[in-house]
């Protein structure tokens, strides 16, 4: 006779193994979000505008980059029409060159994939740098095709419309997907689209991603159980 499933340790009571994982891109699997403030940095240095990489990441993390330039323009004024694209290649091929994964992200999709569940990855990234940095890490092909940039979609994060995307590629409703995100505007992006979300720590406070909805950890090497699919 077959024995009911119990969950994993660390996952919540009322949590059901999801039936597809939804994984932001920078922050949780490339560890990229600094990297990129640093390439944002010496962009605007360059023009003559003097910021740091930590302010970068402070005013831009978890946005797309068409959404940095009215933020970048109320600061230090009027951009080249051409700025996005010009940017989204310098981070491509900084992203293509650089960028490596968080520790323990590759290991933690290779055990989801082998426990059958289907993944996808959902970024504020332009399609060209998204590509470069899965490439990077070899792990393009963990996603079967179900790969999403801001460039796919209507509306970018903090918008549902990236999850909704993902989750119907996998086959789910957006209630039956787990979301994996560090931002705040992917954490607000994967609530409104209806999914359980969790973020992992970085440096913003556990108490400001509860109240966003989220529920924090500290390793991606922790996520499986989390998941119930240790």
């Amino acid at each position: 006779m077959a024995t009911a499933r119990m969950p994993a340790p660390g996952t919540p009571p009322d949590a059901h193994p999801p039936k597809a994982v939804l994984f932001d891109c920078d922050g949780v699997l490339a560890d990229s979000e600094a990297l990129a403030a640093i390439t944002v940095a010496e962009d605007l240095s360059e023009r003559f505008w003097p910021v740091t990489p930590e302010e970068c990441q402070e005013l831009f993390l978890g946005r797309a980059v068409p959404d940095m330039m009215p933020l970048i323009e109320q600061r230090f004024g009027r951009l080249p029409d051409d700025w996005p694209a010009l940017l989204s290649a310098r981070l491509t091929a900084r992203m293509a060159r650089d960028v490596v994964a968080v520790p323990g992200a590759l290991e933690t999709l290779r055990r989801l994939r082998a426990a059958g569940l289907p993944i996808a990855c959902a970024s504020n990234s332009s399609r060209a740098e998204l590509r470069a940095k899965l490439g990077r890490l070899g792990i393009a092909g963990l996603f079967e095709g179900r790969v999403f940039s801001f460039e796919d979609v209507a509306r970018p994060k903090p918008y549902p419309d990236m999850y909704e995307a993902a989750a119907a590629a996998c086959g789910a409703a957006p209630a039956e997907c787990v979301v994996v995100e560090d931002s705040l505007p992917g954490i607000r992006a994967g609530r409104a689209a209806g999914c359980r979300v969790l973020a992992l720590v970085w440096e913003m406070p556990e108490a400001l991603l509860r109240a966003q909805g989220a529920e924090p950890f500290r390793h991606m090497d922790e996520l499986p159980a989390l998941l119930g699919a240790a």
